[in-house]
């Protein structure tokens, strides 16, 4: 059973705006500066406004800017890479739009790399068969397109509300968002729990990586968008997907939180997997070896763990020499160091770590959600771009793109909201769960709906979840908050998981090896359904929608 209702009805505090944006990654940043063109926006943030995931991106942002390249080619990779599951409208805007989303970004001011004649620096990642991906300060691509996007909100006349973590959505009497509760732990602002009215309300909370042990994620990633878009009788779809990012420095047994990723780029520029044996064991396994796609060398490596007993394998880059590794990955270098490794004399220790989660919140072209009023964008969204895999350095572009469309969508959208909007019931006892099951969920997670997968598996961990509300917490603080958050994206994640009996993309089944478009060529939405025996508890149920132009 899932929490339905979690909001304080009378919050202490009350404020009021035209469109209020949750989130100051690059898409919650882009929609907030673009929305401002349509009335008052209020953005908020759970922790400081540079502490999301895109200042941690290091891969790049994907696009079409070379002189050889398409976006038509561009489209072909990704289509490749989603596995039959990607929207294709949806990718045809991404990468048809994407070019001057990334121009506009240099016209903000964003510094990208350059090459010796004075164009972008462009390099190869996993699943592109051109050079499309433009970095910045190396491998700190995200850190600059955070600092230009923040440097132009400064003094956009867009209001900010930092150390705000959002609880739950309001409602109209017509079932239209009309803005979100907060819970605000900042100094010199309005404290506690409280309310902000609005005409619409934009999710941009990033990811849920922080249901696993192990993830790329940084603290803040639990899974809140999900959670409340659930709540609110939201569709969410292909939550099943999960990308585990296959190169994470490993940090010994027992490491947990957010742990250092060693980009893409390091095996787009030619670094090798290989084994302790050093064995290149990518080799013959795909066409692209290392530049494979995510998901199928995240399976290379653990298979190989598996194959051969050992706690990790290892990304060989010693040939780069130290110029390089100082010049093109700074940031790896230093992080690697920090923990003891020397990339330039010895080989990296890595694993597959929870990344990217590819299905989110259910939107159309311009990020409307099934709930009026209510938008997404970026990775808390599933726009249909990503499918069953998302394609290397395509999210910071698709917070770019779909950010701006919900821009233009949002004048003929707004609408007024009464000054009376609905707040669901105050949390009790026995509804939020008690902060240190925060271990227990991610254990969970991780042992049975990791990369590999299996029935028994998620039977047990379906089990084990449904058992854990039992030791709930009194107190609705902010930590038992955010672990209700992920306990709900979790169960989420599991229904879908034990749904789709095939392997496909991120989602590998092993009693169901195989892809089957046949019944399973479509999309799972799942939704929260109140029970029977009232409106303080509802199911999860997950149902089975056939792919666009099929007669099934």
């Amino acid at each position: 059973m899932i929490p339905s209702a979690l909001t304080a009805p009378e919050p202490g505090w009350t404020a009021r705006t035209d469109v209020v944006v949750i989130g100051s990654g690059i898409a919650g940043l882009v929609a907030a500066l673009r929305c401002r063109a349509h009335g008052r926006v209020l953005l908020v943030t759970k922790a400081l406004l540079d502490a999301g995931s895109t200042r941690w991106a290091q891969g790049g942002i994907a696009a079409a800017l070379a002189p050889d390249d398409t976006p038509d080619e561009h489209l072909t990779d990704t289509l490749v890479a989603g596995v039959g599951l990607c929207d294709e409208e949806a990718v045809r805007a991404l990468v048809t739009e994407g070019p001057d989303a990334v121009r506009a970004l240099i016209d903000l001011g964003a510094a990208f790399d350059r090459a010796d004649g004075g164009d972008i620096a462009l390099t190869r990642e996993g699943g592109h068969r051109r050079r499309r991906i433009a970095h910045a300060g190396g491998d700190a691509t995200g850190a600059e397109i955070s600092r230009a996007l923040l440097a132009e909100l400064k003094d956009s006349g867009v209001e900010v509300i930092e150390h705000a973590l959002v609880l739950d959505l309001l409602k109209d009497a017509d079932g239209r968002a009309a803005g979100v509760t907060l819970h605000v732990m900042g100094e010199g602002q309005p404290a506690g729990v409280g309310a902000v009215r609005a005409r619409a309300v934009v999710l941009a909370t990033g990811g849920l990586g922080q249901v696993f042990s192990a993830t790329t994620n940084p603290e803040v990633s639990t899974g809140d968008g999900v959670a409340l878009a659930l709540r609110a009788g939201a569709e969410v779809t292909d939550l099943e997907f999960v990308q585990f990012h296959p190169t994470v420095l490993w940090l010994g047994p027992g490491a947990r939180g957010q742990q250092p990723l060693i980009s893409e780029a390091v095996r787009g520029e030619g670094a090798h997997l290989i084994d302790h044996a050093g064995e290149r064991f990518m080799v013959g396994r795909h066409e692209l070896a290392e530049l494979a796609p995510r998901d199928v060398v995240a399976k290379g490596i653990t298979n190989r763990m598996r194959e051969t007993g050992a706690s990790c394998m290892l990304l060989d880059g010693r040939h780069f020499g130290a110029a390089m590794w100082e010049a093109r990955f700074p940031t790896i270098l230093a992080a690697c160091r920090h923990h003891g490794i020397d990339p330039v004399t010895e080989p990296i220790p890595v694993v597959p770590a929870a990344h990217y989660a590819s299905g989110g919140v259910r939107t159309d072209l311009h990020g409307r959600t099934s709930v009026p009023g209510l938008y997404a964008c970026g990775e808390v969204a599933c726009t249909g771009v990503h499918g069953a895999n998302r394609l290397a350095s395509n999210s910071l572009l698709e917070g770019l793109v779909f950010a701006a469309r919900i821009a233009e969508a949002l004048p003929g959208d707004l609408a007024d909201v009464p000054e009376a909007a609905t707040a669901a019931p105050e949390p009790g006892a026995g509804v939020l769960l008690d902060p240190a099951r925060r271990a227990d969920v991610q254990r969970i997670m991780t042992g049975h709906a990791g990369v590999l997968r299996g029935a028994d598996g998620l039977a047990a961990a379906a089990r084990e979840l449904a058992a854990l509300p039992g030791a709930a917490s009194a107190a609705p603080g902010v930590d038992a908050w955010e672990v209700t958050n992920l306990h709900t994206v979790a169960s989420a994640i599991v229904a879908a998981a034990r749904r789709r009996e095939e392997t496909r993309g991120s989602h590998w089944r092993e009693d169901h090896p195989e892809r089957s478009d046949a019944r399973w060529g479509g999309h799972l939405v799942t939704r929260l359904v109140r029970t029977a025996a009232g409106n303080e508890r509802t199911e999860l149920v997950t149902t089975y929608e056939p792919a666009k132009g099929t007669n099934e």
